[in-house]
């Protein structure tokens, strides 16, 4: 085989055809598994039965409830499943409901798709990954979850800040996370983000809209004169989880599991290594104190790469999943389409190595009931990306051309 032969394999299909090709597969997949295996009810019943109440008029959050338990999320949560609920006749057409969810698959793919074809630093075979995860499939097709919707708005925030749209960035990350909590993980490199693009004066403009967007969700409850039922159970930061569900902690048994003590050293540890990587991401911007200095400035501060923005978002949400306080098994949709990303990023590991430690990840989130063995093999592998992600040398991730608002801005 000649080099000119090897290096045209090395470059792959063209982009287009890679690009379709991965999403005619990805329908074609969530078809098959939509008429080749059965649902599993875990998690719809009650959403329906939550927003069933809240079609009915009912406004108190403490009062609402399913067959698992209090309504927990936000209200954009409520009113996407709402329309779910009159959609799906109640929820009863499990079916279109399992149809609708195909259709969040595939646009959640050709949003990441998207970001990963604008990106420099990744080859064309990491992406056919994307594709090889059972238990995402099962996630969006099977089990209806509502994690996977909270990520659709998340890329698209990620998509439109890499296109200086910030303030529809800011309202596309609000609108995330009023679906579920766990966007918050993404929220200290995204406020790095803006404060890096925008200054101290973008950031404050553009916390407004995402707060007053949290407003505007929460309006029917406040309203009705149950905001404070409202925030304190949307947003409630002391809720407890069960050991015998989780993903990533089996291993230290439950009574560690219970324990305070564990959660707080849960807390200090993602606190401190998060500084660490903030520390590492601004150093290629003359270090965290100039970013800070630059950003109360006056004029614009920086155009940023795409990739450094990947970078930043993925790790930082990696960051939150290595120390949280449990992981679920539709958790993973927090997560998966990123997975690529990072392990590519990673040039300091072999590539047999991050297949491996692709498939270590999946094979973990396969298990169950999860095992001793599979959650420490899941806290190893997420422990040794984040060592090669600091280790990894920050480079070509800083543009020169200044940032000029538009007239959407």
């Amino acid at each position: 085989m000649s080099t000119r032969t090897i290096q045209r394999l090395l470059e792959g299909p063209p982009v287009w055809i890679l690009f379709w090709g991965i999403l005619i597969a990805e329908k074609a997949l969530c078809l098959a598994i939509l008429y080749g295996v059965s649902y599993t009810e875990i998690d719809w019943r009650a959403y329906m039965q939550q927003t069933t109440q809240f079609m009915g008029g009912e406004r108190d959050y403490s009062a609402i409830s399913g067959g698992t338990g209090p309504l927990v999320y936000p209200a954009g949560f409520v009113y996407i499943f709402s329309l779910l609920n009159w959609v799906t006749g109640g929820g009863k057409s499990i079916v279109l409901a399992q149809w609708i969810f195909a259709d969040f698959a595939v646009l959640t793919m050709y949003i990441v798709l998207t970001l990963y074809t604008t990106s420099k630093k990744i080859p064309w075979y990491a992406l056919p990954l994307l594709l090889l995860s059972k238990r995402i499939h099962s996630i969006f097709i099977l089990r209806l979850f509502n994690d996977p919707v909270a990520m659709i708005p998340l890329y698209l925030s990620i998509c439109t800040l890499s296109k200086q749209q910030f303030t529809v960035s800011a309202a596309l990350f609000s609108l995330a996370l009023s679906v579920k909590m766990n966007i918050l993980l993404f929220a200290p490199a995204y406020a790095l983000l803006m404060f890096q693009s925008v200054g101290i004066v973008g950031s404050l403009k553009n916390a407004f809209v995402a707060i007053s967007l949290q407003l505007i969700v929460a309006l029917p409850f406040i309203a009705a004169g149950h905001g404070a039922s409202y925030f304190a159970n949307a947003f409630e930061f002391g809720r407890q989880f069960l050991f015998v569900w989780t993903v990533n902690w089996r291993f230290v048994g439950e009574a560690v599991f219970s324990s305070t003590v564990f959660s707080k050293v849960l807390v200090a540890m993602h606190l401190i290594v998060l500084f660490v990587f903030i520390v590492k991401w601004t150093r290629c911007f003359g270090g965290l104190g100039n970013v800070i200095r630059q950003g109360f400035k006056s004029n614009a501060v920086q155009k940023l790469d795409l990739d450094y923005i990947l970078l930043t978002m993925f790790t930082c949400n990696l960051v939150g999943i290595t120390f949280a306080r449990s992981l679920h098994y539709q958790f993973y949709a927090w997560y998966f389409h990123s997975l690529p990303y990072l392990l590519f990023r990673c040039k300091n590991l072999l590539f047999p190595v991050k297949i491996a430690m692709f498939f270590a990840i999946e094979y973990c989130w396969n298990v169950y009931p999860s095992t001793s063995g599979s959650s420490i093999l899941l806290f190893a592998c997420h422990l040794i990306l984040l060592c090669a992600l600091l280790l990894q040398p920050m480079a070509g991730t800083k543009q020169s051309a200044p940032y000029k608002p538009t007239k959407a801005e």
